[in-house]
């Protein structure tokens, strides 16, 4: 599905849907085209789809490319197919004043490309699902995003992905690293469902500062990030999301939010070596398959 030769506006089949795309040629990252965007996600919607299905989510669309001005889309819009499965859940706080929107979530191939015809290069999702008749239920998994600021890299975020892993192993839970597929890292710990997840993320980030100081921030202040890396645990608020897994990145280039082995992260000694693109990213999931299949068989209680 290459953006050659396409026309402007064409329909595919998907598992039993029309799939209406358009304007396939249009460059969302320079020298990267729509076509190839939607290609992109249809391919590695085998192994991404695990990591969407019944999580709301929110898109983050770049209609004129990533140079061009950008929005996050929580509500569906008014042309979403039938087929695409909504799900109302309250907003509290809405800045718009809604009580409610209905979020779409991506549950099948369709829907992805649906997305990716919209220029949603990212998808963003709680670490929280909702049940078949909708209903939140508690986070499942708990994320830490490793940031790190400048000069500090994501090597920096590498040493403290490894502390955090230990310390997490020391209360039985299990950690499952991934690129952010900017400048650092998400570590994600499956558990079995609670609401006490924010709590504990900011616990254990408050002691890894505590221990390491003079690398690891878990206080938000901006002006204190400068050569540490700062360790958000805030995305467990119900109300935050975080980059899927496999989503692409607005970047220069087209990259990937990517997941890993712990032994390639650890024997990694540039950038570089923790930066991938799509072509990386599908040619990686042909060799090992989906290195976060296991978050499902790895949950444990919190203590």
């Amino acid at each position: 599905m290459s953006a050659a030769g396409k026309a402007a506006k064409e329909s595919v089949e998907i598992g039993g849907h029309d799939v209406a795309l358009s304007n396939l040629g249009k460059e969302l990252y320079p020298g990267f085209a729509k076509g190839e965007v939607v290609d992109y996600f249809r391919r590695v919607a085998p192994a991404m789809l695990p990591h969407l299905r019944d999580r709301p989510a929110t898109r983050k669309r770049y209609p004129d490319g990533v140079d061009g001005k950008a929005f996050f889309e929580k509500n569906a819009p008014p042309h979403t197919p039938a087929w695409v499965r909504t799900v109302n859940l309250p907003t509290p706080g809405s800045s718009r004043g809604r009580a409610s929107l209905d979020y779409v979530v991506v549950g099948d191939t369709a829907t992805l490309v649906w997305c990716a015809n919209l220029a949603a290069l990212e998808l963003h999702v709680p670490q929280w699902t909702v049940g078949p008749r909708g209903g939140v239920r508690d986070p499942d998994l708990m994320v830490f995003d490793l940031d790190p600021g400048p000069p500090a890299t994501v090597m920096e975020a590498r040493r403290v992905a490894v502390l955090l892993r230990e310390l997490l192993a020391a209360d039985g839970l299990t950690a499952f690293p991934k690129t952010s597929g900017k400048k650092g890292l998400h570590l994600y710990v499956p558990v079995e469902p609670t609401a006490r997840t924010a709590d504990y993320a900011k616990a254990a980030a408050e002691r890894l500062a505590e221990e390491h100081g003079d690398l690891v921030l878990s206080r938000m202040e901006r002006d204190l990030r400068g050569g540490k890396v700062f360790l958000d645990w805030s995305q467990n608020n119900p109300g935050k999301t975080t980059v899927a897994a496999y989503s692409l990145r607005a970047a220069p280039r087209p990259s990937v939010s990517a997941p890993l082995a712990w032994d390639e992260l650890e024997a990694a000694r540039d950038p570089s070596d923790l930066a991938f693109g799509p072509a990386e990213v599908l040619a990686r999931i042909d060799r090992h398959g989906d290195l976060l299949e296991g978050l499902d068989g790895a949950r444990a209680r919190l203590p």
